[in-house]
């Protein structure tokens, strides 16, 4: 069994990394921007139509794992009609950009998110038609495909994940931690809620770590006083913000998919509060200190910020992660699913 990698680039150029484990690798570019908006297809589909890649494929009968929902334009060409053909899901799409939609101020974006979740709804349906297998990050994800989309191929495969071990410090961490893509508008929503409605009546020291802030966010920042915005730290800087963290906050808007935040957090962190979306259909529940209100989580954030994390409960979280997240478990399953 050899794999042949098919990949966008977005400037990062070639991979060396990946040769050692692929036959070939191939690049193609995206075209993004108004030429690949479309008044039928999703944009982030439409934008990875590529002919070079199309014919490539064509040169062989091999089945096909396609990475998203946004590499899946061969289900739409009938010359793959009789190909085997399976999609790892990374989210539902179109219920990811009903959040983003209802999340963002600006009446442009706003327009484009819900557009792009009406035309994700009916592509994803009739992709989920097409396919020979579908494999979604969370149990809720793969049951919305069978039970919307009537896709009796969807299945739960869990993430597969680089080789962590449980390092959580026990006993007493330094601060509350809100790590994440910061420029993503649901998350910089989420951060602003936290501070306007959570931390406004703590006197707790908050640290906000992530990807570009936006002005608005660094301003709000500033005013809370126990509040440090760290922008852009390195892999490194990040890891070392997570250690020395007492309890990692990751609420969510969302449902779908799975938050690599949380997993990075439960492997390298100590207390994790989260909101019911973020631990919906992940199976970290009982990992998880839950609070879905803005008084709910303020009482539990004062109760963990004076709790120590103990080595019970890290050796519980290395029991549970241990037995879902098995790469090697889950390279079989796929194995199976395709070759049988």
């Amino acid at each position: 069994m050899q794999i042949h990698l098919h990949c966008f680039d977005y400037g990062r150029g070639p991979q060396p990394e990946l040769e050692k484990y692929c036959a070939s690798v191939q690049y193609y570019p995206r075209k993004t921007g108004i030429s690949s908006l479309s008044l039928k297809w999703p944009y982030i589909v439409h934008s990875r139509q590529n002919g070079q890649l199309m014919a490539n494929l064509l040169k062989d009968d091999y089945p096909v794992l396609m990475e998203g929902i946004h590499c899946t334009w061969p289900f739409m060409d009938s010359r793959f009609a009789a190909r085997k053909k399976f999609i790892r899901l990374h989210n539902v799409e179109y219920r990811y950009y009903q959040s983003l939609a209802k999340h963002t101020g600006n009446f442009f974006k706003k327009l484009f998110f819900y557009n792009e979740s009406r035309l994700l709804r009916q592509y994803e349906k009739k992709v989920a038609a097409r396919a020979d297998g579908l494999w979604a990050v969370s149990q809720e994800d793969a049951g919305l495909y069978r039970d919307e989309f009537g896709a009796s191929a969807a299945h739960f495969l869990p993430l597969f994940i680089p080789p962590w071990q449980v390092s959580s410090g026990e006993g007493m961490g330094s601060y509350c931690l809100y790590h994440g893509d910061l420029s993503i508008n649901v998350n910089e929503r989420m951060v602003m809620w936290l501070l306007r409605s959570v931390f406004n009546r703590l006197n707790l020291p908050l640290v906000i770590a992530g990807k570009n802030p936006s002005a608005s966010l660094t301003r709000l920042a500033e005013k809370q006083t126990s509040t440090c915005l760290i922008a852009n730290p390195g892999e490194a800087d990040m890891a070392d913000i997570i250690s020395k963290a007492h309890i990692n906050i990751i609420p969510s808007y969302s449902s779908t998919g799975i938050k690599i935040k949380l997993l990075n957090a439960l492997y390298n962190g100590r207390h994790c509060l989260v909101n019911s979306a973020t631990a919906a259909g992940s199976g970290m529940q009982q990992l998880c200190h839950i609070a879905d209100t803005a008084e709910a989580m303020r009482q539990r954030i004062e109760q963990l910020y004076h709790q120590p994390f103990t080595l019970q409960e890290k050796e519980v979280r290395t029991a549970v992660l241990q037995q879902h997240f098995c790469n090697n478990t889950g390279a079989k399953r796929i194995v199976e699913w395709i070759w049988g």
